[in-house]
């Protein structure tokens, strides 16, 4: 029997293995977190830091940012900053963030949605500013997509109702949440889908009160972060004050994902669910959504089966070694012989009598 040669196969089942694992992790998020339930702790979960009057409630089902006293101001930081640019090439990130909130009723600031550079004191407080950032002179590198229920002068507030984008600490757009037949402070269970897709440099922010993602966002607003931080680190993170009410706000659920989008890609959101009267290219959006992550099954799959292949291989390799006889063969001339012959005779009897010969 031949012996196994594991070299000749191992390198090829090597090889496929890497280029699958490297395909796949390549289309993973850079940076990303998921948060559907809070432990008991306040240290709830070790990549994420509670200030201020932040806690868990609720068996673990909600983090209230504030509670139900006067001056409350709480915030929940992603303990880890990251860039906006990717490499050497300074490749621009795109990222897209879900999250489930509730305002009770009263006329405190509300919630807001944050990414902080690096140098901002991300755990001082301001109870007695919009949404406890202190933000009453312009912060270069800060942007702010607050959901106010507050009429605040100071900056010039159209309503006590509405979902606004400041940059560096300056209402850059507003929109009237009415409009969409919503009130942020009614007590109820809200959600939230902010997108920013690099390739088109355009910040979008939608808002529900199902699970239902709208296909158009209540506001849209052109950006161009990388530019704005460069190669600056950035914090992500949820703020909010109740200035003199009682107001409480809460946090059900928060989701992150901050990844690099080819340009022939669209962004993917989190949790992409659609409204009935959608037009028919998100369709197209889900089932490349779909058929893209039924490819990264699949080569994961082939991935995992390539080597677990290659270990049984191996293995049997390894035993059939151990145990194989050795068979010398049998040595034979080379050369050719000569070979004689002679004459014999053959004498058969026939009776007693008859006898008869035979030559050969």
């Amino acid at each position: 029997m031949a012996a196994f040669s594991v070299p000749r196969y191992s390198f090829s089942v090597l090889l496929l293995f890497v280029f699958c694992l490297v395909t796949h992790l390549a289309a993973k998020p850079i940076s990303s977190f998921s948060l559907k339930r809070f432990a008991k702790d306040v240290n709830f979960d070790p990549e994420i830091t509670l200030y201020g009057d932040a806690q868990v409630v609720n068996a673990g089902t909600a983090v209230n940012v504030t509670q139900s006293e006067l001056g409350s101001v709480g915030r929940v930081v992603y303990k880890h900053p990251f860039k906006f640019v990717e490499g050497k090439g300074r490749k621009p990130l795109s990222f897209s963030t879900f999250f489930e909130f509730s305002i009770s009723s009263g006329d405190g600031d509300g919630l807001a949605f944050v990414f902080l550079p690096s140098g901002f004191p991300v755990e001082m407080l301001d109870g007695h500013s919009s949404f406890g950032l202190g933000l009453e002179k312009k912060r270069d590198g800060v942007l702010v997509v607050g959901f106010g229920t507050y009429l605040d002068s100071k900056v010039s507030d159209s309503n006590a109702n509405r979902v606004g984008i400041d940059v560096g600490g300056v209402v850059s757009k507003a929109s009237n949440v009415s409009s969409t037949n919503l009130v942020l402070n009614s007590g109820k269970k809200l959600r939230c889908w902010i997108d920013y897709d690099a390739s088109s440099k355009r910040l979008e922010v939608r808002l529900s009160e199902s699970g239902d993602r709208p296909y158009d966002p209540l506001l849209s607003y052109p950006i161009n972060l990388a530019e704005m931080w460069k190669e600056e680190e950035i914090f992500v993170g949820l703020s909010s004050s109740n200035g003199n009410s009682t107001k409480t706000t809460s946090i059900f659920s928060w989701s992150f994902r901050l990844r690099h989008v080819p340009t022939w890609m669209h962004s993917e959101p989190l949790n992409p669910k659609y409204t009935h009267h959608s037009q028919p290219v998100v369709l197209v959006q889900e089932r490349s959504t779909c058929l893209s992550r039924i490819l990264t099954s699949l080569m994961v799959g082939i991935a995992c089966g390539a080597l677990t292949t290659f270990i049984v291989l191996f293995m049997r390799a390894i035993f059939a070694n151990r145990h194989a006889v050795v068979v010398v063969p049998a040595e034979y001339p080379v050369h050719p012989m000569e070979y004689g012959y002679e004459k014999i005779k053959i004498v058969v009897e026939k009776g007693s009598n008859d006898v008869k010969k035979v030559e050969t």
